[in-house]
């Protein structure tokens, strides 16, 4: 005989899936805003007389800075528990950077503003994830997360998609290119204060997300350190992400090689997003079905994707693509309902801050290295790619053998 749902249990749960799908809103917005602006930045920053050395370093010094103050943010939010209003702040902060880049007309200032947009992101980010881990704990972690990825990534796909029919238009009437970005800076404006208006909505429906935190999911509490397995989930992921090419790099050396139209490259982008969605969504599904044993696989998948994108044709750059958005979609959705499901309730924040900054460090050198070795030839970019990439597989089935010592314990 199945088990009888209590009511109480059906409206909690119901309840947790409007949170998760009304921030999904506010990732969509968001999403469509920034990484609109990713699309753009690397060729706006090239046209501004930026080396491929500079783009690796600015992406990569970035995403080092929005990823480090995560930790802070992390325990900020944890000490006060004002989750809500660090994850206000930071949305405001992050978005009202994106329209200012239409304005600027160095490099350098390009490169301060991407900072700013990165700062904001890390300080909202410990505090979006804890508020979405409560939700997620009535819906499966895999399926929570899951969902809220693929709405993010349709606004990841969104944003890409219309800037790239915006230079498609504005090559068939001849326009200057510098000009087009700008305005595509500038129209972005309007999904930022969207998004602004979507999270402060949310803050006056759910004021205490941790009410819907299922008591069976939430870890012990006795624990006061990270387990082993963390620590070496961690390690894996800083070895991931090391390895990872970011798109404005792979948008400069498409523009260099020419080997894509220059108004096909954001869409490119926009489908590796799409990708990224339907990954997203999938792989938290097989999470709750198979646990931890869907990640090996899919850290695999990322060891191909350096070799397509820097080494292949057209064709190759596709699949490459198509790769690199299944890994990211990996990346945004389980990696973190693995978080919370190995770390108790009342430090995630502080350990999605922690597995942040380590990424984010990571991502750091591996970006401003990978573009000093694409300035050399990119094999050596290739090479440094798989090798840090296979170690991160490595480093990941440790921290799968401790889990099933642990769960056996």
């Amino acid at each position: 005989m199945s088990e009888m749902v209590r009511p109480e249990d059906a409206r909690l749960r119901r309840k947790a899936f409007a949170f998760i799908v009304l921030f999904g809103v506010v990732s969509l917005l968001a999403d469509m805003t920034y990484e609109g602006a990713r699309s753009l930045v690397g060729q706006f920053m090239q046209v501004l007389g930026a080396s491929a050395a500079a783009v690796g370093f600015a992406v990569g010094a970035g995403e080092f800075l929005g990823y480090a103050i995560r930790l802070f943010s992390g325990k900020l939010a944890d000490r006060t528990r004002r989750y809500w209003a660090v994850a206000i702040a930071g949305y405001a902060i992050q978005l009202g950077a994106i329209p200012l880049l239409a304005l600027v007309g160095r490099w350098e200032l390009a490169v301060l503003l991407v900072f700013t947009e990165r700062l904001g992101k890390g300080l909202r980010n410990p505090s979006r994830d804890a508020l979405l881990s409560y939700a997620a704990s009535r819906t499966g972690r895999g399926l929570g997360f899951g969902l809220h990825e693929a709405m993010d990534q349709i606004g990841a796909f969104l944003g890409p998609a219309l800037l790239s029919l915006l230079l498609f238009l504005a090559g068939t009437r001849g326009a200057h290119t510098e000009a087009t970005y700008r305005l595509g800076f500038a129209l972005l404006g309007i999904p930022a204060a969207l998004a602004v208006l979507a999270v402060l909505t949310a803050r006056f429906l759910f004021p205490r997300p941790s009410e819907l935190e299922a008591s069976s999911h939430a870890p012990h509490l006795a624990r006061t350190t990270f387990s082993p397995a963390y620590k070496w989930y961690l390690a894996s992921a800083a070895l991931l992400a090391a390895g990872v090419a970011d798109f404005p790099l792979v948008a400069f050396h498409l523009g260099r090689l020419g080997s894509f139209p220059e108004a096909l490259i954001p869409a490119l982008y926009a489908g590796a997003m799409a990708v990224d969605a339907g990954a997203a969504l999938l792989v938290g599904l097989l999470y709750d079905r198979v646990g931890f044993t869907v990640l090996p696989v899919m850290w695999t998948l990322e060891v191909f994707t350096a070799p397509l994108l820097f080494l292949g044709g057209p064709a190759a750059v596709v699949a490459g693509m198509a790769l690199w958005g299944i890994s990211m979609g990996t990346q945004e959705s389980v990696m973190r309902a693995v978080i919370a499901d190995l770390v108790p309730h009342d430090r995630r924040a502080t350990a999605y801050g922690l597995f942040h900054t380590v990424f984010g460090g990571a991502w750091f050198a591996g970006s401003a290295l990978m573009g000093l070795l694409y300035d050399r030839a990119p094999i050596y970019l290739v090479g440094f790619s798989v090798a840090v990439q296979v170690l991160s597989v490595a480093a990941l089935l440790i921290a799968w053998h401790i889990q099933r010592q642990d769960r056996a314990a």
